[in-house]
Parts: structure tokens; C-alpha cells; sequence
């Protein structure tokens, strides 16, 4: 099997699931459904998920069903650079090794080694990633961001602005 670039898909596995990076098998409205009550995309609009998905390279995780169940959305070069985002499992599919199972994935995939360096936000997972040797920023004031908190909000004529 193959994707739409060339590049072989993969699957493996993990008891009642199926971990795979084919993109055919991703379902942007259950990917939509998640990340819209998520905490750090509320809002977000369908067509945003849609065109995040489409420029990423992801990961799916799905019950024997077909039903998607989680997801490792990673933003690459494929060069130099993996930034590692949208990463979730449903809560009643929790505990069977998913987002291991998903990053583990990641991180052997042929499309992204030799990497300089890898990235990714958590409020909450930092053991989880840990064990995919992240840590926290060593020189944080190397760093910067640039936040939009209400990107998802319906832009304001620039009259209404000031």
C-alpha cells in the first residue's frame, strides 16, 4: 500500500485497534468532534480540522469497527523538523496503550528520522511524552510564540476594531 505522495503506509495492531497513517482512514468530523471541546482548540471550525489534516502527516487510532478513536497530527518538513500536536484518545478508549502505541509510530516513522528536533505543548501528558524523550525547554529564552487565544472567533471588521 502507498499513499497519495508514494510513501508505504503503515498499520500495527494493539488488541481490539489498529494504529495506521493512512490518511484515507482519517474521519475529520470525529477528529472535529474532539478537538472542538478539547482545551486547546474550543471552537474550532470543521474546515480548520479539515485543512490541518490535509497538511499534516497523521496517525489514527480505530477500533475494529472502523470507528476513529484517536489521533497524533504531526506538522514536519520532513527535513529538519516534527512539531507534534491534536494528540488524543476517546475517553472510553483510554488504558489500552493508544497514544503510546500512536507516538510510537511517530517517532519510527521513515518520513521523519534524522530529525533536529522535535516539539509539541501539554498542559497535562509530560510523563507520557517523556517517555518519547521530551523534555522541557532547556533554554526557554531562545524560544518564542506567537498566540492568537480567539482565533476561532469570527473576525471583526477592522472599523469595530479600535
Amino acid at each position: 500500500m502507498s499513499g497519495s505522495d508514494g510513501a508505504a503506509l503503515r498499520a500495527r495492531q494493539v488488541g481490539a485497534y489498529t494504529i495506521s497513517d493512512d490518511p484515507a482512514r482519517i474521519d475529520p468530523r470525529a477528529v472535529h468532534a474532539f478537538l472542538n471541546r478539547s482545551y486547546w482548540s474550543p471552537g474550532i471550525p470543521m474546515e480548520v480540522v479539515e485543512r490541518a489534516v490535509r497538511g499534516s502527516l497523521c496517525i489514527g487510532a480505530y477500533h475494529r469497527g472502523g470507528e476513529q478513536v484517536g489521533l497524533v497530527r504531526l506538522v514536519s518538513d520532513r527535513a529538519t523538523f516534527c512539531y507534534v500536536c491534536d494528540v488524543f484518545v476517546l475517553e472510553e478508549h483510554r488504558g489500552q496503550g493508544l497514544s503510546k502505541a500512536m507516538l510510537a509510530m511517530a517517532m519510527d516513522h521513515p518520513e521523519l528520522q534524522g530529525l533536529r528536533r522535535w516539539s509539541l505543548v501539554t498542559a497535562d501528558a509530560h510523563g507520557l511524552y517523556g517517555q518519547f524523550g521530551f523534555s522541557p525547554v532547556a533554554q526557554p529564552e531562545r524560544h518564542m510564540e506567537r498566540v492568537r487565544l480567539n482565533a476561532y472567533d469570527a473576525p471583526r471588521p477592522a472599523a469595530d476594531r479600535d
